[in-house]
Formats: C-alpha cells, structure tokens, sequence
C-alpha cells in the first residue's frame, strides 16, 4: 500500500501578518488535524522562524535557510518524507485554516489513483493548497525550486497535473493578515 506523508510548510516569519503564522492559536492542530484525517500516514511540520511544541502524529524539522523562501521548507520537507519512506508527499500550508481533512482526502485521493502521480486542490478558478506529489517526481521539484516559490514551477503548464476542484468543501484562502 502506498505511503503519504503530509508536508506543513510553517516555517515563515510571517511578515505581513505580524508574527509567524505557526503561532497563530489553533492554525497548527488544524493543518495536523487536516493531514491525518485526510490519509496521510505521518505529518512531518517543517520549522523556521518559531520553534513550537508539535501534536501528537506529527514530527518537527527545521529548515535551517527557512529565510530563503517557500522553496527551503519544500526542500526540508520532501527530505524527510523521503527519511520516512513515503510515497507521495501531501504539500500543505499553515495559513489555510479552513482547508479540512475533506480537501486532503479528495486531493490525495485523485492523485493516487492517476497515472501522473500529481494533484492540486482548486478552489472555484484558483489554485491552492494541498498539492500531491509522487515521489518519481521529487527530483524535478527539487530541480526547480528557489527562492520564495515552492512546487508551481514545476507544475505549471504540465498536462498530467489533477485540478481537483475543492471549492464546496473550502475557500482554500491563504490568510496574511490578522
């Protein structure tokens, strides 16, 4: 049976919201919450600017160039789901409160079960979060990460990516403001 294991990208100094957003009261246990229920085997929660206790299911690592951008918590990520022996990697982030184990299902579910490896939730004519990966696919990630940008290098413009559309489940909203 194939292994997912969830990425929370939370590793963000959270700027224009005033502080990280792994701070934020609950924001965490949701995206753990989110993770678990929607099929992933294990959540690893990548760190950064705010070293915080981590829920029970989940396993801390810190990006230690977490400064650079989105594209050092992937990095960071996507090594330890490798550690973990995992499948597919369940991209998420911190700031997308609303997004439930519904979304994580639904998105992890199509991407297992299509021939590319590779989905992304929708929200109405948006893009969002979680995005899953196939493993076979982790190279070229990594390949075409930098800066603040994480996967949507590499997917944009491909034509075996699942649009999940996610939209009568959540908003899918990044939320970067209080």
């Amino acid at each position: 049976m194939a292994r997912s294991v969830g990425v929370l990208l939370a590793a963000g100094a959270g700027r224009r919201y005033g502080k990280p957003k792994v701070l934020v009261e609950g924001w965490l246990d949701a995206a753990v919450t989110a993770l678990l229920g929607g099929g992933c085997d294990d959540v690893v929660v990548v760190l950064g600017a705010a070293e915080v206790s981590i829920p029970a299911g989940a396993t801390a690592v810190v990006a230690p160039d977490w400064d650079q951008g989105l594209s050092a918590s992937v990095r960071a990520g996507l090594a330890q789901a490798d550690r973990m022996g995992a499948d597919y990697a369940v991209l998420h982030v911190i700031d997308t409160p609303g997004t439930g184990p519904d979304v994580v299902a639904r998105v992890l579910g199509r991407a297992a079960a299509s021939p590319g490896g590779l989905a992304r939730a929708h929200f109405g004519d948006r893009p969002g979060h979680p995005v899953v990966l196939a493993r076979r696919h982790w190279p070229a990630v990594l390949a075409r990460l930098s800066g603040d940008r994480g996967a949507a290098g590499f997917l944009s413009g491909r034509d075996d990516v699942e649009i999940v559309e996610c939209g009568d489940l959540a908003d899918g909203r990044d939320v970067d403001e209080p």
